[in-house]
């Protein structure tokens, strides 16, 4: 692909249409440079398949959050009698109007993906691509016709799937995963939800949340990297309203009965004691690879984690060739989020075509998991906190509060809670906020922009409150966990 003048197909070549790779194919694009995007779905092993716009858009963030919303709208739908709303209760759901009501959102920013490309003047190739020297990529096209492109720049955004536990027997062939919940036609009925990430709990609320029995089966610890006291507040919650959980198990095999239902075999790990249960679908969501495996990395002297197979980068994105660069879940020791893929691949383009020497931060990166009760945090947990400024120098304030929305429909708010986490010596910086409560993700995002900038806990109670919200409760923090005070806040004060 390369003429006698050694001349290259294009600028930039993007490796993947989801969040990252896009936004580095339309910031390039936009600087005047000529840009391809390559991007190919591998069915899942059930043979889900999707339209361009990677995981998020997919089988992530977008429909999960509209599912979440669902199961949201049903526990409005029972507090609106307290509310005076005559609704006949219990009021059934139906999941095939609202997974094709999603799916068609899905479809809807598919397209949109596209015509942006389009109009950017991007080029799109839906083929499956892999390394053939350093500047050059192949594939092959639908009609079986191979296409070699080369560029002067190459960005891996390729991103990650989900794990199957393939040493258990059956895993692969009745299991589904986060890749297929999305896109079922029929209700997945009675779940076992195997995992303890943040999907593994956000599928099974909202499972729960829209009326399936469901249940959830942890190893060892839920949230794993996440504050373990907000975790198991999490977890709480969520067994007090309905979801089912295993502890301490480890599934060993499934199999089909003959009526179709599948029955899970476990292993509880600490007895060694064997039992089963029978379900309509059982949900791995015990992690994420990274799909890195058909890229052909090592014709191009790509360096990957012998252990994660994950892409090993510079804090400028750059791999071991000087010219390929890799962000998002690809790349080791990233977060695994949608935003920050996205600003580290402008912020890359910039640095590569706009003259812009600026990097990306990865500290003190917000997020929230969407778990029935939503959980937002930014910055460190407590116990990061204390592993690196010791217990001495960290001082936690926190409150258990009541969101007034909850007080008439006589909801229970035991888990209904905020921390603060704040160096000792004044003027006390925010090492990390958390926070458990309705519309956490909208409460944390403020938030994140004051620690961002390095507030401290003086400046956060100089802070005025906007009453009556739940985010409040975060500028009225006045009781630290050393005090020994109980944290429960009562009236308006």
């Amino acid at each position: 692909t390369e003429d006698r003048a050694g001349q290259r197909d294009y600028d930039l070549l993007v490796i993947g249409g989801g969040s990252g790779g896009l936004a580095c194919a339309k910031e390039a694009a936009q600087l005047g440079r000529k840009v391809a995007v390559v991007d190919y779905v591998e069915p899942s092993p059930r043979g889900t398949r999707w339209g361009l716009g990677g995981t998020c858009v997919n089988v992530g963030c977008i429909p999960k959050k509209l599912m979440h919303q669902a199961a949201l709208l049903g526990g409005l739908i029972r507090d609106a009698p307290h509310y005076g709303w005559e609704v006949a209760q219990p009021v059934p759901h139906d999941w095939r109007k609202m997974a094709e009501a999603v799916q068609n959102h899905v479809k809807s920013l598919n397209w949109g993906h596209r015509v942006q490309l389009q109009d950017r003047k991007v080029k799109y190739f839906n083929i499956k691509a892999s390394f053939v020297d350093e500047h050059t990529v192949c594939g092959v096209a639908k009609g079986g016709k191979e296409i070699l492109l080369s560029a002067d720049h190459i960005i891996i955004a390729t991103g990650g799937r989900p794990r199957y536990p393939t040493h258990i027997e059956g895993a692969l062939e009745y299991g589904i995963t986060s890749d297929d919940i999305f896109w079922l036609k029929e209700s997945p009925g009675k779940t076992l939800v195997v995992g303890a990430s943040y999907v593994a709990l956000e599928c099974a609320g909202f499972l729960t949340g829209i009326g399936l029995d469901t249940t959830v089966m942890i190893r060892s610890i839920p949230l794993r990297g996440f504050d373990q006291q907000m975790s198991s507040m999490v977890i709480e919650h969520m067994e007090s309203h309905g979801t089912q959980f295993l502890r301490g198990c480890a599934p060993s095999r499934v199999r089909r009965l003959p009526d179709g239902h599948l029955q899970v075999t476990w292993e509880d790990c600490t007895t060694g004691k064997e039992d089963t249960g029978t379900f309509d679908t059982v949900l791995w969501a015990i992690g994420r690879v990274p799909d890195t495996r058909s890229l052909n990395l090592e014709k191009a002297g790509v360096d990957t984690s012998p252990d994660t197979q994950k892409i090993l980068v510079d804090s400028r994105e750059g791999t071991s060739v000087p010219h390929i660069y890799a962000i998002g879940d690809v790349v080791e020791g990233r977060p695994e989020l949608t935003p920050t893929a996205i600003m580290a691949g402008r912020l890359l383009v910039q640095r590569l075509f706009g003259g812009s020497s600026d990097l990306m931060d990865y500290d003190n990166v917000p997020t929230t998991v969407f778990t029935p009760l939503e959980y937002g945090c930014v910055g460190l947990s407590e116990e990061e906190a204390v592993a690196r400024h010791g217990q001495e120098h960290v001082e936690v304030y926190h409150a258990h509060y009541k969101p007034l929305e909850f007080t008439v429909a006589g909801r229970d708010a035991s888990q209904c809670y905020v921390k603060m986490v704040c160096l000792r010596e004044p003027p006390q910086l925010v090492l990390g906020l958390h926070f458990l409560g309705p519309n956490a993700g909208e409460v944390t995002q403020g938030f994140a922009l004051g620690i961002k900038c390095g507030a401290s806990y003086a400046q956060v109670m100089r802070t005025v409150g906007i009453h009556p919200t739940c985010s409040e409760e975060v500028v009225k923090l006045r009781i630290s966990k050393r005090s020994g005070l109980d944290p429960t806040v009562t009236g308006c004060g």
